[in-house]
């Protein structure tokens, strides 16, 4: 039986979260961030069944965010190597650990800390908006529909919260 997919619909949320939103897809993801690109090396730092994980790692292969890479022919090994859009993604992860560090973690503090690489320096992630550099406010948005939503789904919202924006210049 084939789980629901998302991917027609046109909300990215939606589509986002059937794609990563089961439990280990993130964790797949956070141990290619941690320098995992051979199958054995996530299976050990996961503790993940061959099976579970054979479909994970080939579900991100399909969508894009690793390419599968030969590093040896006889026998025939692969490395999963992370690609523009699976790079992207660590800007998801780092929003999510942000958050589980303010509200989830213990007193002692985040298990984890993220440095910049060149000076050392402490690094905390931050959603700000691109145009002001201020961080993202849920007070201060108010979603609108954009070019992407279909008009019948815009006419049928009746809360009222999404409003109709104009189109922006391509």
């Amino acid at each position: 039986m084939r789980r629901t997919r998302f991917s027609d619909w046109p909300c990215t949320i939606a589509r986002t979260v059937d794609l990563v939103g089961d439990w280990w897809t993130p964790l797949v993801m956070r141990e290619a961030f941690y320098g995992a690109n051979r199958f054995e090396q996530f299976q050990s730092r996961l503790g993940l069944s061959r099976n579970i994980l054979t479909q994970r790692l080939e579900r991100l292969v399909e969508e894009g965010l690793f390419e599968r890479v030969a590093y040896s022919e006889r026998p025939p090994r692969f490395e999963y190597q992370l690609t523009e859009k699976g790079r992207d993604f660590f800007s998801v992860l780092a929003a999510m650990l942000r958050w589980g560090d303010r509200w989830l973690a213990g007193e002692e503090g985040p298990p984890i800390e993220l440095r910049d690489r060149r000076t050392g320096h402490l690094v905390v992630p931050e959603v700000v908006d691109r145009e002001t550099g201020e961080p993202i406010d849920v007070r201060n948005v108010v979603a609108t529909a954009g070019p992407g939503l279909p008009k019948h789904l815009a006419s049928t919202l009746a809360d009222g919260s999404i409003h109709q924006s104009p189109r922006r210049p391509v």
